[in-house]
């Protein structure tokens, strides 16, 4: 089996068809700067006079485009995260048109208006499903010592197994290595430096890898002031994986969902390493050579939304093209057991020093009252 680490920039799939032909406002109609900003990067370039503001340069809208655009603004620009899960505050839609009650400050209101009025909704405050912030019951008996060892053992006899070929060929990033031409700087870290990532502990060392080069520079938070090195590595035999990237086919609801709960799981912030260290420790308990893991970064990556919904169903579970819109969204990493280099599962075929020589952020804007 061959990895495939997905484009970097994923399909929207809350993004709506535009219609170009009808062009009601313009990116120089709104007062707010984040969202005339957002407005300019969504909006087409038309040196047609804005129906609204009269403006020839800024960016034309439609209504689909305006409808996205108080999407990303307010919806995804409210989303909080919990220590599991994540919902916006605000959401919007055609029943609540004429009937918005959010606060927004002083200098967005016009603006909203204007979005009311061209698009024909309204702006509310989202009440979500509860599942949505972590209300998931194998992902709470995960978080209970008592409870957690008999969903580990779920895990491990519900999430597929995957054989990785011999000759597959990965990535393993170092910053400041003491001896950067020494292949075996390469291999997991000593047990005495175990224990700081999401899946090593103190009593067994993993060595984290890629197929993405530029994932690996984000998981390890390189920046232009390190000396980073970049070992490209062949597995030398096939290897057996617990492959945790996978869509589980479920029955019940998302409050049942052990595939929710393992996606929330990686997802969450260094709080939950502790479940996901006990989770390998069982996967290497259990004969596997490793696991095949969703990346932290996934969605920054991929260009993704936490927790998407349509009318509060999760499009992870209820997407016509489920599959295909979970892979669109995940980044997969390896994670191997023990110490390959030393046991000799894989070798390093080069190690090459690599320059950072760009950086550069995407993001957009937000309301900061509501």
């Amino acid at each position: 089996m061959q990895l495939q680490v997905l484009g970097k920039r994923g399909i929207n799939m809350t993004e709506l068809q535009t219609d170009n032909s009808n062009m009601l406002l313009c990116s120089n109609c709104f007062e707010d700067e984040g969202l005339r900003i957002d407005a300019d990067k969504i909006g087409h370039e038309s040196l047609d006079e804005c129906p609204n503001c009269k403006s020839k340069i800024g960016k034309k809208l439609s209504k689909d485009l305006i409808r996205g655009l108080a999407w990303r603004f307010f919806v995804s620009g409210t989303t909080i995260r919990c220590n599991y899960g994540a919902a916006p505050v605000i959401q919007t839609n055609e029943h609540h048109y004429g009937k918005s009650n959010i606060c927004p400050s002083p200098w967005l209101e016009n603006d909203i208006k204007l979005i009311e009025d061209t698009a024909r909704i309204g702006f509310f405050h989202y009440g979500p499903r509860l599942w949505m912030v972590g209300e998931v019951e194998p992902l709470k008996d995960l978080q209970s010592e008592s409870k957690r060892e008999a969903i580990i053992q779920r895990v491990i006899q519900e999430y597929p197994e995957r054989s990785i070929p011999r000759g597959t060929k990965f990535y393993r990033l170092r910053v400041n290595p003491k001896r950067p031409a020494e292949p075996m700087e390469y291999d997991s870290p000593p047990v005495e430096f175990s224990g700081n990532g999401r899946l090593d502990s103190s009593d067994l060392s993993v060595m984290y890898g890629s197929q993405d080069i530029d994932v690996c520079i984000h998981e390890c938070r390189a920046s232009i002031n390190d000396d980073i090195y970049v070992a490209t590595l062949k597995t030398s035999q096939d290897l057996r994986f617990l492959d945790l990237t996978h869509v589980l086919e479920e029955d019940g609801t998302e409050f049942e969902s052990l595939d929710m709960a393992i996606h929330m799981l990686f997802l969450a912030k260094s709080h939950s390493y502790e479940i996901s260290r006990a989770i390998v420790k069982a996967a290497e308990k259990a004969g596997f050579d490793g696991v095949i893991y969703p990346s932290f970064f996934s969605l920054v990556i991929t260009g993704g939304h936490p927790f998407e919904t349509s009318y509060g169903l999760s499009l992870r579970r209820y997407h016509p093209e489920r599959e295909r819109y979970s892979d669109t969204y995940t980044i997969k990493n390896l994670a191997l057991f023990g110490f390959p280099l030393r046991s000799e599962l894989v070798k390093v075929a080069s190690i090459n020093r690599l320059v950072i020589t760009h950086v550069g952020y995407q993001g957009h804007f937000g309301p900061v009252e509501y």
